[in-house]
């Protein structure tokens, strides 16, 4: 069921928010690391009646650390983000494996916090596992596909990202053969293939695409020695979406001259030979999109996608010098139409399963 965030439940952390005057950093606990509101030495009546109610606190959970220059650090950069522009309280807790990620949110609710990110499509099954039992705590999937009452997933369009990817690739590849690596097989990781699939086979619609996940987000032993086998089985044009992994993939392809694209954040430096550009992620912006939601009390129980519509949130990042002004040109047309909805990505059936396929609406 989608249902609007309760007033009931909110009302008072929108009145705290004006409130808070000074934000400081506390210290380590066990669990996680957390940012508190600190009270103004002197107090009107107004302040006094203010603080005796709960500000915005905000936790998120990440699979990976906050160091990771792609995934895992674009989400602690959104809810310091919202610290800083809603004087919420925040923590966050690192590198939570499949089999705590349930208590680890547990605990948070528990403990208070009003809104909990799960930064990953990963957490899906724990989310619905603990919403029921913690009503007044939003829980918020980035990179999900779960809702409900207190439920909501916070997606970045990927698949509209991944398609302007696929249509360079296809221009730049010489083998006709390319590859896409990434850890797990979920639904926004699989969205991110198709659109990297479909994107090809509009320039290309002999072109092959390969997969391959390494199971695991941050390991680089296991991401080059995935990108190693794509290449030597003929991809010279390798799309992945890691977190820590991510530098050795575009390493390795520089090193083994292919080409590669990067993820989340702008990954050009990292192989400037090799990184033809980057779908941009900025998911601080999307996690603070949410909070403020919050403080209007408009947050609802549903799947929220940002895609190209939303060109500060996702966009291609720095072009390799490599790509011409002519293939800029043909990727920004297209970006529009996208943007205009005269592509669209509609449900299908391919090969007798269920996927997405491109509308094309002409004028």
């Amino acid at each position: 069921m989608k249902s609007p965030l309760k007033r009931r439940k909110f009302i008072g952390f929108t009145s705290a928010l004006l409130g808070s005057l000074v934000l400081k950093a506390c210290g380590n606990n066990d669990n996680s690391t957390s940012t508190n509101s600190e009270n103004p030495t002197f107090q009107t009546e107004e302040q006094k009646t203010t603080e005796t109610q709960n500000p915005l606190k905000i936790a998120i959970v990440l699979p990976g650390i906050i160091t990771d220059k792609a995934w895992n650090q674009t989400g602690y950069e959104g809810v310091k983000l919202t610290q800083e522009k809603l004087g919420a309280e925040i923590a966050y807790i690192e590198q939570v494996s499949q089999a705590d990620q349930a208590e680890t949110l547990a605990d948070f609710a528990r403990r208070g916090y009003n809104l909990v990110y799960a930064h990953g499509g990963q957490f899906d099954a724990a989310i619905q596992q603990v919403a029921r039992q913690f009503p007044d705590t939003f829980f918020i999937g980035v990179n999900g596909a779960v809702e409900g009452e207190n439920i909501a997933s916070l997606r970045i369009d990927h698949l509209q990202g991944s398609y302007l990817c696929g249509m360079l690739g296809a221009m730049m590849t010489k083998s006709n053969q390319m590859a896409y690596i990434t850890a797990q097989s979920f639904q926004a990781t699989n969205e991110e293939l198709r659109g990297f699939e479909l994107g090809a086979k509009s320039i290309n619609p002999d072109i092959k695409i390969t997969s391959s996940y390494t199971g695991d987000w941050n390991d680089a032993a296991k991401a080059k020695e995935a990108t190693l086998a794509l290449i030597s089985s003929g991809a010279d044009v390798v799309y992945q979406w890691l977190d820590n992994a991510s530098p050795a993939v575009l390493q390795t392809a520089q090193e083994k001259g292919v080409y590669a694209f990067g993820n989340t954040v702008d990954q050009l430096n990292i192989a400037p030979e090799a990184v033809l550009t980057t779908p941009v992620k900025r998911l601080d912006l999307a996690i603070n999109y949410i909070a403020e939601l919050v403080t209007k009390n408009e947050l609802e129980g549903k799947i929220y996608s940002l895609g190209l519509d939303y060109p500060d949130i996702l966009y291609l990042g720095e072009f390799n010098e490599v790509v011409t002004d002519d293939m800029i040109a043909k990727i920004n047309d297209v970006k529009q139409e996208i943007i205009t909805k005269k592509i669209t990505f509609e449900p299908c059936q391919k090969d007798g399963k269920s996927t997405l396929c491109v509308n094309k609406t002409v004028s």
